[in-house]
């Protein structure tokens, strides 16, 4: 059974920190006044807003020091990643889990930190939340639905969200452990020892900034590696800021996804609010889910 890290009680701290791209400090300025408004402690990691003159929050040194500093501090009860961007694969085999096995909390943020989350599910069982990052907070964001699902799921509330039908969903219902995050990061974890098994779950897919041939490329990196075929259903989210070549490639990306799925018969959900934008909603990685795929609504619950 996968282990779920305590959920928070009010005083608890969160620790904040940048394990791959660089964020100014003011960008994170509005998350931790909410999470103290929520009722927690905060503290700021030295990746948060430092002198780094690169991409990156630090060098990989720094960024590895800082995480495993937060990932071993005891009075830490949560570590929520401010941003992601780039930089998780370089360190992921450096960290030290040790304590973190024998102390699990949850670890916070999607796109690259889809490499902590799926290293966590297929190395220790571990379960983490896929959910906003404290850019989501800025412009009232921290008043949505959205990032208000991941105080939801901090606090241990019971999970269940609902979108409407598309129509390229396939009806039915699924029930299984939920894995994934970002189409890149799952694409590029193949072979790697953070790589998931898929067998019997429900995969989520999102992704943003990609080329449509590069989409319908990792889709089929998925699929010839197995980790499509033998799903219990198949949750697309968004896929947004698409691009295309001077010459067309000549489908849609939903018309790409639709393709590489039609030979399967389990439920699949396209459209789903987990994405690069705003809609985002907070979700358990390799907590057990109940997925319906209905005529006008799909559920997703715990």
């Amino acid at each position: 059974m996968i282990k779920i890290p305590p959920y928070l009680q009010k005083g608890d701290t969160v620790g904040l920190v940048c394990p791959a791209g660089y964020m100014t400090l003011d960008k994170v300025q509005t998350c931790i006044a909410t999470l103290q408004e929520w009722g927690y402690k905060v503290k700021v990691g030295k990746t948060v807003g430092g002198d780094s003159q690169t991409y990156f929050s630090g060098t990989d040194e720094e960024r590895l020091n800082d995480f495993q500093l937060m990932l071993d501090d005891d009075e830490i009860k949560t570590v929520l990643c401010a941003r992601g961007g780039y930089g998780m694969g370089r360190i992921i085999d450096k960290i030290d889990f040790k304590k973190f096995k024998k102390q699990p909390k949850w670890i916070v943020g999607y796109s690259d930190i889809t490499v902590l989350h799926s290293h966590l599910y297929s190395n220790y069982y571990i379960s983490s939340l896929h959910s906003p990052m404290a850019g989501a907070f800025n412009e009232e964001g921290f008043k949505n639905e959205f990032v208000l699902s991941l105080k939801n799921a901090l606090e241990g509330k019971k999970i269940k969200y609902q979108c409407e039908a598309h129509e390229y969903n396939r009806k039915g219902e699924a029930v299984g452990e939920l894995v994934g995050g970002n189409l890149a990061l799952l694409a590029h974890l193949v072979g790697t020892d953070s790589d998931i098994k898929t067998r019997g779950k429900i995969l989520f897919i999102e992704d943003v900034g990609e080329y449509l041939y590069n989409i319908d490329r990792m889709m089929h990196q998925l699929k010839r590696s197995g980790k499509i075929a033998r799903l219990a259903g198949l949750i697309f989210g968004g896929f947004t800021e698409v691009k295309d070549t001077d010459r067309p490639f000549g489908n849609t990306v939903l018309e790409i996804l639709k393709d590489i799925v039609k030979e399967y018969s389990y439920p699949v959900c396209f459209d789903f609010p987990v994405s690069h934008t705003d809609r985002n909603y907070a979700l358990k990685v390799g907590v057990g889910y109940k997925l319906k795929v209905g005529k006008t609504k799909v559920t997703l619950e715990e």
